[in-house]
């Protein structure tokens, strides 16, 4: 302390700044000795009433012994808020400092003041952490002045406070308390703690966010009357705003707690506009400015549509063109509304074309976008409203081929309609108006509707202008350039140089038109050859653009201005260096680089005004093609030429093969649909014959049980009426079912002949490999496996048919059996016992094929199986394969280690050696070990010569 004392003391005061110096000092010394609490209380209350007058005395001499209280006597509420005050004091600027500002010996200003004492007691960590632990006292003179104190502190040393912050545990949990503070005071003041905590701190704002902070401010909102709030309704804006701008994960989390539905009924005002306070005018524009917050166009394009299509859905899109369309809306508001819809509809299909039907109260009615050109043309109108109107047409235009198609379709001879005033119209008018800056902002506008949109370049071509009476009509591009032959206003020029740039980029028939007018290229040479003044650099720039866009996307189809002609003509005329040194006065220009920030025009004065934001892309993708085709050769051309039309071809032939994969895939999604069809199918089927196995079995059993009480019966009774019954048959039912019974007979050797052919289209299949062709063969075979199920479905019926009838007949034998005559019983039995025997066979038939169907499903099965079984093999072949040349990669990097490891130990023994040679000690070459080693082996290969002759001895 005596070191800053020292540095921002001044001279020698007066009598009366050394008593209040000395009084100080006394309170200091009262405060670090006295043993009683109220003395210390008393002397920390007094050096509160000095902090204000004596600020610095206070902060130099008194801090430390604050800080002191702060730690050790935070059981009494009132002494700690005393602390916290006088600290506030010290620290804040906003105190008043009247004494010390009159004194003329004060060499600091009051607001570096503030600074260096607040980083003097950040110095220390703990105090952050200490004051932070005080907020959680609930007594209101601690924790008001403690907020207070921490906001001046966020003030002067924000990042190293966040800092602290961020690593206390808690912190900021503590801080989003306060906004439930009951008292509201404290929850005023705790906005405004959290606005300065959450400036341009991302890992707070994240915190702050699933804090539930969004939840907690819209609430008190809502409680203050939302725009019609006061000055906590500003606050809470704000808040917001530090934590949605530039987070985008802030702003997700925004949009998928169903936040924005909750902002509709900010924008509900009513039919009575007028009287709008300057606070309601606030909110609503800090409101506004939250909306366009989300739908940035610097957030992410999936983000920002995301945001779109909610605010399209829960109508707060309808409800800000209630307020564009409205009467009474003061101006700035309803110009910030305008660059609100702007970027809601910029680049959202379904915002573009319901913004495209409104329209404006009047009578007839009209659309919003002709009520908004008409502001745009107005010279009488606002600047900042101009501008807002010419950004809302752009973004309606932002990747809307159908609007940019309705908007020139209003300039067509066949579209336009007299009596009604068209968007076209106004546009045209105000290209050719006398005001500079409705020629460039329509000119602008049109652009726009050209932008990457070559159908309507040509069909801007069909548009034809009275220019006076008697007069033969011209086309708008002709008119165009008999404007800037006549050398208007620079702002028109550029604007009109703009347009046809535009126009004329990437469509080869505007180029042919503009070029058919001999009197446009001499023009444009003598604009870029002439040395004009620095202020028409600019238009000389976009003349030369202008004709090297004539040169790059020229076809060629007029032999007096082919490509090689226009580039003889710039090297004789102009000259290629003084040429690309033109082009350059483009981007050099000072007012480029700020256009080309962002999509939004935002100009000082109407003067400033000359750049469109998608102009500049436009200019940095054709500077460069431009200058390259200017020092290219006839032959290079060609060449390119060549190699456009082969990609052309290339390009042609993959859509080909890519819409054949497209057709192929569809195919294939409706192959495997059908397959699982035909599957459950299947399935059905089988149960559904499992099930008639069932009935015929219990049939069968039913009519043998019938046929064993049917003989008995024959036995116990005579022969009655044999002439005209047998057993209670008719002679006609019996030559009835013999017929049916031969027809189903026929019937099955008709199925069996089938089931043949199948089972030497199965053998052959079998034969033949599994390849594309297999998928469709088995399709056959399911789908004639279906034909004989079905079949066998009708026969089965046909037999539950014979089955009853049968029935019926057994029961009228039950009741003329004792009519019946024994000699009669002995035919009757005959024909049942053929009948029988006819139906079992059926039946047995029956049984083979359906045995057979089974044998061939299981065969199809075991077919799939070893495919499967083939398929899983190679893909463990191929694993292990990988493993295996893992484990040589493996191998490899060992013996790689192994031979570094050799090198050095082999470096570790020649230097071993080399030293021990320098100590003089006796040390065996490599080469007398070689030859030593060569001795031993022929002193060994003697030995063994030896020991072979004593074997042969």
């Amino acid at each position: 302390m005596n070191f800053l004392r020292g540095v921002m003391g001044g001279q020698q005061t007066s009598g009366a700044q050394q008593s209040g110096t000395q009084t100080i000092q006394k309170l200091c010394d009262r405060v670090a000795s006295a043993t009683l609490l109220d003395d210390r209380r008393d002397a920390v209350r007094a050096l509160k009433s000095l902090s204000k007058k004596y600020r610095f005395d206070v902060a130099t001499q008194a801090m430390d012994h604050l800080i002191n209280v702060l730690q050790t006597d935070r059981s009494d509420s009132e002494i700690i808020g005393y602390a916290l005050d006088t600290l506030y004091n010290i620290m804040s600027n906003d105190a008043d400092e009247t004494a010390e500002s009159e004194d003329e010996n004060q060499q600091i200003a009051p607001d570096d003041l503030g600074v260096q004492f607040s980083e003097t007691f950040i110095n220390q960590q703990e105090n952050i952490t200490l004051l932070l632990s005080l907020l959680e006292e609930f007594d209101f003179h601690v924790r008001w002045p403690g907020v207070k104190l921490l906001t001046t502190l966020l003030k002067h040393q924000g990042p190293q406070v966040q800092q602290t912050v961020l690593v206390s545990p808690m912190g900021v949990s503590r801080l989003m308390d306060l906004l439930d503070d009951s008292r509201e005071v404290i929850r005023n003041d705790g906005l405004l703690l959290l606005q300065q905590l959450t400036k341009s701190n991302a890992a707070i704002q994240k915190i702050v966010a699933f804090e539930n902070a969004y939840e907690r401010l819209l609430d008190i909102i809502t409680e203050e009357g939302s725009s019609d709030g006061g000055i906590v309704v500003e606050d809470c804006l704000l808040l917001l705003q530090n934590l949605l701008k530039y987070n985008n994960s802030n702003q997700n989390f925004f949009k998928e707690g169903s936040y924005i539905q909750r902002m509709k009924p900010w924008f509900e005002v009513g039919d009575d506009n007028s009287g709008w306070s300057a606070q309601k005018v606030t909110n609503l524009h800090l409101m506004l400015q939250l909306v366009r917050v989300l739908v940035s166009p610097v957030n992410p394009p999936g983000a920002t549509n995301s945001c779109q299509k909610s605010m399209f859905q829960c109508g707060l899109l309808q409800q800000l063109c209630i307020i564009l369309m409205a009467t009474g809306v003061p101006a700035d508001i309803l110009t910030e509304t305008i660059n609100t819809v702007s970027e809601v509809i910029r680049g959202s299909q379904v915002n573009q074309d319901y913004f495209a039907s409104v329209n404006a109260p009047s009578n007839p009615p009209r659309p919003a976008i002709v009520v908004l050109l008409m502001s745009m043309v107005n010279e009488r109108q606002p600047f900042v409203l101009r501008c807002a109107v010419l950004y809302c047409f752009q973004c309606f235009l932002y990747k809307n081929e159908k609007g940019q198609g309705e908007i020139v379709a209003t300039l067509l001879p066949s579209t336009i309609d007299a009596n009604a005033l068209s968007a076209g119209q106004l546009l045209c008018g105000g290209l050719f108006s006398t005001d500079s800056l409705s020629n460039w902002c329509a000119a602008v506008a049109l652009a726009h509707a050209l932008l990457d949109n070559a159908t309507q370049k040509e069909q801007l071509l069909r548009v034809q202008l009275a220019t006076s009476i008697g007069n033969p009509p011209v086309s708008l591009l002709q008119q165009c350039t008999n404007i800037l032959s006549q050398g208007s206003k620079v702002q028109t020029r550029v604007g009109l140089l703009m347009l046809l740039c535009t126009w004329l980029t990437n469509c080869p028939i505007a180029v042919t038109h503009f070029l058919h007018n001999a009197a446009n290229v001499p023009f444009l040479t003598a604009q870029i050859s002439e040395n004009l003044g620095e202020e028409e650099h600019l238009v000389q720039g976009l003349c030369a653009l202008l004709l090297g866009i004539c040169i790059y996307y020229n076809d060629n189809s007029l032999e007096n201005n082919t490509k090689d002609k226009l580039k003889q003509l710039i090297e004789k005329r102009i000259g290629k260096e003084n040429f690309t040194e033109k082009l350059g006065f483009i981007t050099k220009h000072e007012f480029y680089s700020k256009a080309a920030q962002k999509p939004q025009p935002t100009f000082s004065s109407p003067d400033h005004m000359l750049f469109d934001h998608e102009f500049t892309k436009l200019v940095k993708e054709l500077e460069v093609v431009i200058t390259k085709a200017i020092y290219k050769s006839s032959e290079e051309d060609k060449k390119e030429e060549e190699v456009k039309k082969s990609l052309e071809q290339h390009d042609s032939i993959v859509s080909h093969y890519k819409s054949i994969i497209r057709e192929q895939d569809i195919k294939m999604e409706e192959f495997k649909q059908t397959i699982a069809s035909l599957q459950s199918t299947n399935e059905q089927n089988q149960s559904t014959i499992s099930l008639q196995l069932g009935q015929i079995q219990q049939h069968k059993d039913q009519y043998n049980l019938l046929k064993v009480q049917l003989g008995k019966d024959s036995q116990h009774h005579g022969s009655q009426n044999s002439t005209t019954q047998m057993n209670g048959f008719q002679p006609e039912d019996v030559s009835r079912l013999k017929g049916e019974v031969e027809e189903l007979k026929r019937q099955q050797d008709i199925l069996q002949g089938e089931l043949s052919e199948k089972n030497v289209l199965i053998e052959s299949l079998q034969q033949s490999q599994v390849d594309g062709q297999t998928d469709q063969m088995t399709e056959e075979i399911q789908k004639e496996l279906e034909t004989l199920r079905s079949q066998l479905h009708v026969q089965s019926a046909e037999i539950n048919r014979l089955q009853a009838e049968r029935m019926e007949l057994l029961q009228k034998t039950e009741t003329s059996g004792s009519l019946s005559a024994s000699g009669d019983s002995s035919v009757n039995s005959q024909s049942n016992t053929e009948m029988e025997q006819k139906v079992a066979e059926l039946l047995k038939e029956i049984a083979g094929l359906k045995e057979h169907l089974k044998n061939q499903s299981e065969e199809k099965s075991s077919w799939k199986q070893q495919l499967d079984t083939a398929q899983s093999t190679a893909a463990i072949l191929q694993d292990e394969n990988q493993k295996l040349k893992q484990e040589v990669t493996e191998s490899k990097k060992e013996q790689d280690d192994l031979l570094v490891l050799l090198a050095d130990q082999d470096q570790k023994i020649f230097s071993l050696k080399k030293r021990l040679k320098e100590l003089g000690e006796p040390v065996e070459d490599e080469d007398d070990m070689e030859s030593g080693d060569a001795g031993d082996e022929d002193d060994i290969d003697d030995d063994d010569e030896d020991d072979v002759r004593d074997e042969e001895d």
